[in-house]
């Protein structure tokens, strides 16, 4: 995990890189950052010049510096780190990204918007990395954002312990800075439709609405109260810290016992942000082993330092209400009108590995009493653009079909994608990655089509 370090720390650092002939660092960057270079400039004391060397290939340095999976990417592949000793990268970029805001460095002009119009629908990772590729290609970019404020994921899904809210708000700034105008509290689709954007005179529209719908488990009980999703519970939690929704509307009480079902990176949050909200226990719940977790090991780490419990080779069968529980566990209590519609725990199968590597449903059943369910098993595209925009095709799970020539665009022409809503839940880097790719396929797309315009007048 990346932490802050102050100039002297930062230099110092920088200094130990040994400036690799073949820097795979940058290969294992999945934005091709030139880690070497800006490394170098640092430890010479030439913070600006390592600012503009990551300007050009990184939007959203700051947020990258604290959420990135260095421990899997740029660090891992440092030649140090055969001897644990890895060059803490994230921390650096941090401090640059950190060190220029603090001193108003701006290494990018604004865009003139002479090259085209691109109208960019969502501003979460994907979004904000198209839109500032294209306006540093001085194209004119507008952002249509269906909340109140932009940041997506970023903002909503990510909770303020990983990632300050101020540091979102002041990178999408820069964006600003290029010359990026950002449209809140209007849903595309509902609102307004990729059809009428086109009729306003946009030549290419970018979809990276991300994967709005979270998943459920379809087993019995889950019509009772104190189930919710992971993207809920994360989202309400920044409103109501923030002063924007009531506190009662998180639905954790001071003293529940919280379940957390699922293994990846959204399903720790959830679960880091739970153990801040109640002195009752916080356990997440996972069908698998502790090797087979999606989630990065340091967060994983971090849970257990917090005092998050993991309850492993555990699949969920069912949730219970009091009239359950104390029917299972042989218990009286006073009746009430809530018996038969609140949560109060949890059945599940005991998982077993077998001598195969195979996980079966053997050893026997489990309840596991709790006030809250908290679920982070996966999310799955809204359709509000596709159903009203002809041709654009989905596979069967919803996810957006898109070329590789030009890379990123749609089965309607004109209209590309990227992100989640194209590749599924992933990191923001891999977000990030995809679409800077896709933004050199929109600048092709409206070049060729500007010089087809050309050749026919």
């Amino acid at each position: 995990m990346s932490k802050k370090m102050t100039m002297q720390e930062a230099i110092t650092e920088a200094k130990r890189c040994l400036n690799c002939s073949r820097p795979l660092c940058r290969t294992g960057c999945p934005i091709e950052n030139n880690i070497p270079e800006f490394v170098r400039a640092l430890s010479e004391g030439n913070i600006g010049t390592a600012y503009e060397t990551i300007a050009e290939r990184s939007n959203l340095p700051a947020i990258c510096g604290r959420v990135c999976a260095h421990e899997k990417q740029c660090e891992a592949h440092c030649i140090l780190a055969k001897k644990n000793s890895a060059i803490s990268i994230g921390s650096l970029e941090m401090f640059i990204a950190d060190f220029a805001h603090e001193y108003g460095l701006n290494p990018v002009p604004p865009s003139t918007g002479k090259r085209g119009k691109v109208a960019v629908i969502g501003s979460g990772p994907a979004g904000l990395t198209v839109a500032g590729d294209l306006a540093k290609m001085d194209f004119a970019v507008t952002i249509f954002e269906g909340q109140p404020e932009p940041g997506g994921v970023l903002l909503f899904g990510i909770p303020e312990f990983r990632l300050e809210k101020d540091v979102v708000r002041r990178e999408i700034n820069i964006l600003r800075k290029l010359g990026v105008e950002i449209i809140t509290n209007k849903l595309i689709g509902p609102d307004m439709t990729v059809d009428d954007l086109f009729a306003q005179g946009y030549d290419a529209i970018f979809m990276g609405t991300g994967t709005a719908l979270p998943r459920t488990l379809d087993i019995p009980g889950q019509e009772l109260s104190g189930i919710l999703t992971a993207t809920y519970f994360l989202r309400v939690v920044v409103l109501a810290d923030s002063g924007k929704l009531d506190k009662r509307e998180v639905l954790i009480h001071d003293d529940d016992d919280v379940v957390v079902i699922g293994a990846g990176n959204v399903a720790i949050d959830a679960a880091r942000t739970a153990v801040r909200r109640t002195t009752g226990s916080v356990t997440v719940l996972y069908h698998k082993t502790a090797k087979d977790m999606s989630c990065l090991p340091s967060e994983y780490e971090a849970a257990l330092q917090e005092g998050v419990q993991f309850k492993f080779l555990k699949k969920p069968l069912g949730y219970l209400n009091k009239k359950q529980m104390r029917a299972l566990t042989n218990t009286r209590a006073k009746a009430s009108p809530a018996d038969e519609t609140e949560l109060a725990g949890l059945l599940v199968q005991n998982i077993v590995k077998d001598q195969d590597g195979k996980f079966v449903e053997t050893g026997g059943q489990e309840i596991i009493p709790c006030d809250a369910v908290i679920l982070a098993v996966g999310q799955r595209p809204a359709a509000r653009i596709v159903s009203t925009t002809k041709g654009i095709q989905v596979d069967d799970r919803g996810f957006v079909i898109t070329k590789e020539r030009p890379y990123g665009m749609t089965t309607r022409a004109g209209v590309f994608s990227s992100g989640d809503v194209v590749h599924g839940p992933k990191t923001v880097v891999l977000a990030m990655k995809e679409s800077k790719k896709v933004a050199a396929g929109i600048a092709q797309y409206i070049d060729a089509k500007k010089l087809l315009a050309e050749c026919e007048e």
